[in-house]
């Protein structure tokens, strides 16, 4: 099933667990610290460094981008570390999430409360989501290297639900 994100967000709702997707259209990139100075801001309630209702953030930090190509290699990284802080991004109107390995069980109640979708991408093929990306650019915390955040334009980003909004793991 091909989708568009953010314009076919309400097609989250339907995916079953293990649905294979292609995702295309703007997706976030951020790993910890980026997570950590996002809910810093929540609580704050200061600027957001890019609008996150209905987006999808991706848990990666490429690798230097070769020359001649849009990034480097851009694998998902073990989401269980961001799980303090997706509570907060979800109660923020966040979509979906990217990543590998399963959640927490407060993670799974998150996402049936919110009715959002967790979505995984296979461990080791960093190089392989490469060619699915079209754009890349640095859009706030460039401080953070790898860990800052990119805005992503993805062509059918292949993916498999790993937890779907009604609560249902793969795991």
């Amino acid at each position: 099933m091909k989708i568009k994100i953010p314009e076919e967000r309400e097609v989250f709702y339907r995916l079953k667990v293990g649905d294979k997707i292609f995702l295309s259209g703007t997706i976030y990139t951020a790993r910890d610290e980026a997570h950590r100075r996002i809910a810093d801001c929540g609580m704050r309630s200061a600027e957001f460094p890019f609008e996150i209702k209905n987006q999808v953030i991706y848990y990666t930090g490429p690798s230097p981008t070769k020359p001649g190509e849009v990034i480097g290699s851009c694998g998902p990284t073990t989401s269980a570390r961001m799980d303090k802080w997706t509570p907060l991004l979800l109660s923020l109107g966040l979509a979906g999430m990217i990543g590998k390995g399963p959640r927490s069980s407060e993670i799974i109640d998150a996402i049936k409360k919110y009715q959002v979708v967790y979505f995984i991408a296979i461990g080791g093929a960093a190089a392989y989501y490469t060619n699915f990306i079209e754009k890349a650019e640095i859009v706030a915390y460039s401080d953070l290297g790898c860990e800052a955040i990119h805005r992503l334009e993805v062509r059918d980003f292949p993916l498999y639900v790993g937890i779907s909004s009604d609560g249902e793991t793969i795991f």
